[in-house]
């Protein structure tokens, strides 16, 4: 089964209070959700290998390390997934960024696929799934049903919000797609959204109702 990771610096705690205001503008929520993202990634990337190469500093000539192994794709889940790429790019800028396009079916509550792009060599990547919430967890398993489908074997899934019934899900579909998460919210109310949370990230970070 898959392990996750729910992450408990204070700077991330600070920031995730802040996006949960309602009072919270467009403006301030997208450069906060940027934050947050820059801050998870560090938890994301802590087992990217390294090796070891030779330089030459201003004094002398050292062994030092550099980062090494798998590539890395960052895929948003679109809309509110976008939120997220630039903290992350901003620590990895070499990364390749793909798109997924999903919408929930309001009568069905089922996601329905309409984009799917990713970088050619998708299977020689590690691909960073990001979206901020993790509710009924059926989005997160069909854009990782759509990435595999297109050859990726190393994912890992990124969101601000979850809950134990989405995390659930997720793991069931895909027991080798690891979680990070700044926060595991209550529940889901009876219309599918995470509660407390933080209302509809998509009409948050794009002014949109």
């Amino acid at each position: 089964m898959s392990k996750v990771i729910e992450m408990d610096h204070p700077l991330i705690k600070h920031k995730l209070t802040l996006i949960r205001d309602k009072n919270t503008g467009s403006k301030e929520f997208r450069e906060l959700v940027s934050e947050l993202s820059m801050l998870m990634g560090y938890e994301v990337t802590r087992d990217m290998e390294l090796e070891e190469i030779e330089i030459e500093t201003p004094l002398t000539i050292t062994k030092s390390q550099v980062i090494a192994g798998k590539k890395v794709g960052i895929v948003p889940i679109l809309r509110a997934g976008l939120g997220m790429v630039d903290g992350i790019l901003s620590l990895i800028p070499t990364a390749k960024v793909g798109h997924v396009g999903l919408y929930r079916d309001p009568e069905t509550l089922q996601p329905v696929e309409y984009y799917c792009k990713l970088p050619k060599d998708v299977e020689e990547r590690t691909l960073i799934v990001v979206d901020p919430m993790l509710a009924t967890g059926g989005s997160a398993v069909a854009a990782i049903d759509f990435i595999k489908k297109e050859g990726a074997k190393h994912i890992k899934f990124v969101c601000l919000v979850a809950v134990p019934e989405g995390i659930k899900v997720l793991q069931e579909a895909h027991p080798d797609v690891d979680i990070y998460v700044a926060a595991i919210d209550e529940r889901l109310n009876e219309d599918a959204y995470i509660v407390p949370g933080l209302g509809d990230a998509g009409d948050r970070l794009f002014g949109t109702k």
